[in-house]
């Protein structure tokens, strides 16, 4: 009998190029999960969000580029953060000197202050670590508003299990010579970065399916997986397939809600997890040349968007020649007042915020497009820990493995992901 992994998303098509007696169950007609593109109208947009090609590894790195070929381009990161409408760099505390001269000052105040705050408790929550490493200044006037209006979560409620690798400690030195003005830079790994030249990061996607091509059933939506003998079935209420082993890849809701005879404290624990969903709006503008960035984080509240990339200055191929394209990400929760608005309503609005920050000009655009991804961000609470912990001790018991990252349940990258599925391959196959 064969291992069966169920999803077809980057964890799914990388376990698949990585092991040899295997099967791939996807629901969708489709393969790549949050890594897919829309192609329309000459356009190319990665509607899961604004992906990049990037790693501290680099076998996970070199094994992404190979997958691409010749098919990629190399950046470098020329990002920005829109504070009261100045361009501040990224990281914030890199651009220190971008802001008033007064508000800088707050800022290098607070950290000098966390800094020698004799101090000795362990920061309680994300936002207790927000102030204690960067300070108030820093902390206030960007941290705290941009990662609330991302999360749609309070950071007092938040833990610091995810932040290791995600909100990098910076260097005291690089803070002070940030303040004074000496270029210094942050988040490095992501300094310089990859990109398909053409395709969007579907391109990747494709090269991964090819390899599986012949191992996997699409359109075959998984309700039961059951014990049987020494495997497992798994039906979609009509088809039957047999597996030695099953590796999970899809989200660890669909997992459980699989599975016969849950106890209840599982079920308990399921549902306490927290996680939001996206909005990606999709704009072409008819303009060649629109700025210079990569992408640009918006903290404020008058604004939809929490971040806008600009994938033609990763790639030129992403447009028709003469035009742009643009990439809005919006952040939500089941029934909130976001959730609420038609994906018409949310286009018009986006695009009328960006106008007023003068990001676009809204009379440039001509073509739109809306994609909600139900499944976007993992948010670890104060309660993840225990929760998460619970239901994977209760699968690993089933026999079912969990590899990506709504399957795990853990804020992983692309690279991650990656790293994830080739250690699990490994372990599996030895």
């Amino acid at each position: 009998m064969t291992i069966g992994i169920i999803g077809a998303g980057l964890t799914g098509l990388t376990l698949g190029s990585l092991m040899y007696d295997y099967e791939i169950i996807e629901k969708n007609s489709e393969c790549g999960g949050l890594c897919r593109s829309l192609v329309e109208e000459g356009f190319t947009f990665d509607y899961g969000g604004s992906h990049i090609i990037f790693s501290k590894n680099r076998e996970i790195l070199n094994f992404m580029l190979e997958k691409l070929g010749d098919n990629y381009v190399k950046c470098r990161r020329n990002t920005k953060i829109l504070y009261k409408g100045n361009y501040v760099k990224y990281p914030f505390e890199n651009g220190l000197s971008d802001l008033p001269l007064q508000e800088n000052f707050e800022c290098i105040k607070g950290f000098i202050e966390a800094l020698t705050e004799n101090n000795n408790n362990q920061p309680g929550n994300f936002k207790e670590w927000l102030y204690s490493t960067f300070g108030k200044g820093i902390a206030e006037k960007y941290l705290i508003p941009y990662n609330e209006k991302i999360w749609k979560y309070d950071t007092s409620e938040m833990s610091t299990v995810w932040i290791d690798g995600r909100v990098p400690k910076p260097p005291i030195e690089d803070i002070i010579k940030s303040s004074l003005g000496i270029e210094t830079e942050g988040y490095k790994h992501q300094l310089n970065f990859y990109y398909p030249e053409k395709g969007g990061i579907n391109a990747l996607i494709e090269s991964l399916e090819h390899e599986s091509r012949d191992k996997i059933i699409k359109n075959f939506d998984v309700k039961s997986i059951t014990r049987e003998n020494d495997g497992w079935v798994v039906s979609n209420g009509v088809k039957r397939k047999r597996y030695e082993k099953i590796i999970a890849t899809h989200p660890i809701f669909d997992v459980i809600h699989t599975i016969k005879d849950v106890p209840s404290q599982i079920y308990h624990a399921l549902y306490e997890l927290k996680y939001n969903s996206l909005i990606t709006v999709m704009l072409g503008l008819d303009v060649e040349y629109l700025n210079d960035f990569s992408w640009l984080y918006i903290a404020d509240g008058d604004c939809l968007a929490h971040r806008v990339a600009f994938p033609s200055n990763y790639s030129k191929s992403v447009a028709p020649e003469g035009k742009s394209a643009v990439i809005a990400e919006i952040t939500y929760n089941n029934g909130d007042s976001i959730d609420r608005l038609s994906d018409g309503e949310i286009i018009t609005r986006t695009i009328e915020e960006l106008h007023k920050k003068m990001i676009i000009d809204k009379d440039t655009v001509c073509f739109t497009r809306a994609k909600r991804i139900k499944y976007a961000y993992v948010i670890s609470d104060l309660n993840y820990e225990h929760n998460i912990e619970l239901i994977k001790r209760f699968l690993t018991h089933r026999g079912i493995y969990l590899v990506g990252r709504f399957a795990e349940f853990a804020y992983l990258n692309m690279d991650a992901c990656m790293r994830n599925a080739r250690d699990f391959a490994k372990a599996v196959q030895k």
